[in-house]
C-alpha cells in the first residue's frame, strides 16, 4: 500500500469571467473558462496512524486550523469516518490573492492525495462534492479538465482551448475575493452564453475594472503587458496574463518586467498536471 506521495498543486487561469446575476443567498452566478497551467505548488503527503492532520510547513499569516489544506483533510475524515492521519509539507510558489487558485488547488490536491493514501476509493464526483464545501473553485481542480463553468462554479462543460504559452504577472498586491464580489459597482447582469457560442474575442473579465479602480498596481501591470500581447486579469486578481506565440518571446518580455512585479512563463494544460501525476502513479 502507498504510504507517501508528492504531487503538484497547479494554478489555473480564468480565460474569461462573466457575472450573470446574484442569487438570494448572496452567491453570484458566473460563467468562466478555466484552464490549468504547468506552474504549481508542490505538496508531499505521508500517512499517520494517529489520526492527526499535521501541516509541517505553515504559511505566514495563516493559522493552520484556518488553512484550506488542513480543513480539506479533516473534512474528508469527517465525511468518511477515516481514522488515519496525514503529514503534509508544502512548497509554496503560487502567490496568494492572485486569482490563480492557489488555496483551492492546495485543498483539491489534499483531497485527491488523502483519497489515494487512505484507500478511500471515492469517485471524482464524490470528492468534488466534498470540495465544494471548501470553496467554489475546489471542484474544478478535482475535475481536472479545462472547463466552461457556470452557476456558482459547479456546472461543467469540458472544453479544449488552445494550450498557449502564457506570461503571468503578479503586481505585488493581494486582492480579496469577497471585496470584489461585494463591491457596489461590480457588473452583475452580463447576458449568459452557451458554450457553443463562445467567442474569445468578445468576452472579458467583469471584475477587472473594479480591481483596477481599487488596486492601481493591477492596472499598471495590465498596461505594461498589453505592450507585448493582449492582457487580461484572471479571476478576481491580482494576477494578469497574456498569450504569446512562443516561449522565447514570453521569456524576453519577462526579462523586461519592472522590479515592482514578479512573473513566470507557463503553458496552458487542458488536463491538470495533478491528474497527469496521479495517473502515472496508478
Amino acid at each position: 500500500m502507498l504510504n507517501s506521495i508528492t504531487l503538484p498543486s497547479p494554478a489555473k487561469l480564468n480565460l474569461f469571467l462573466h457575472v450573470n446575476g446574484r442569487l438570494a443567498n448572496g452567491y453570484h452566478e458566473l460563467q468562466t473558462l478555466f484552464q490549468f497551467i504547468d506552474y504549481s505548488d508542490e505538496m508531499s503527503f505521508a500517512v499517520r496512524d494517529d489520526g492527526n492532520v499535521c501541516l509541517n510547513t505553515p504559511i505566514d499569516g495563516v493559522a493552520n486550523n484556518d488553512n484550506l489544506i488542513v480543513k480539506a483533510a479533516r473534512l474528508l475524515q469527517q465525511k468518511t469516518g477515516c481514522q488515519k492521519g496525514i503529514d503534509i509539507e508544502l512548497v509554496k510558489r503560487l502567490p496568494m490573492g492572485g486569482g490563480i487558485g492557489g488555496g483551492s488547488s492546495n485543498a483539491a490536491t489534499t483531497l485527491m492525495a488523502c483519497n489515494l493514501l487512505w484507500a478511500l476509493n471515492l469517485s471524482i464526483e464524490a470528492l468534488a462534492k466534498i470540495g465544494l464545501e471548501l470553496g467554489a473553485d475546489v471542484p474544478i481542480f478535482i475535475h481536472g479538465k479545462a472547463t466552461f463553468a457556470e452557476g456558482v462554479g459547479e456546472k461543467f462543460t469540458d472544453m479544449e482551448p488552445p494550450e498557449c504559452t502564457y506570461l503571468v504577472i503578479h503586481p505585488g498586491v493581494h486582492v480579496g475575493t469577497v471585496d470584489v464580489f461585494t463591491h457596489q459597482d461590480l457588473p452583475r447582469d452580463t447576458p449568459k452564453l452557451a458554450p457553443t457560442d463562445l467567442d474569445m474575442t468578445k468576452v472579458g473579465n467583469d471584475c477587472q475594472q473594479i480591481v483596477c479602480d481599487t488596486h492601481p498596481q493591477v492596472e499598471k501591470a495590465l498596461n505594461w503587458l498589453v505592450e507585448y500581447a493582449p492582457s487580461r486579469m484572471t479571476g478576481t486578481g491580482s494576477c494578469v496574463f497574456a498569450a504569446f506565440d512562443s516561449a522565447s518571446h514570453a521569456h524576453q518580455a519577462l526579462l523586461r518586467l519592472p522590479s515592482s512585479m514578479t512573473g513566470f512563463v507557463c503553458k496552458g494544460c487542458n488536463i491538470s498536471p495533478l491528474h497527469q501525476a496521479i495517473k502515472c502513479i496508478k
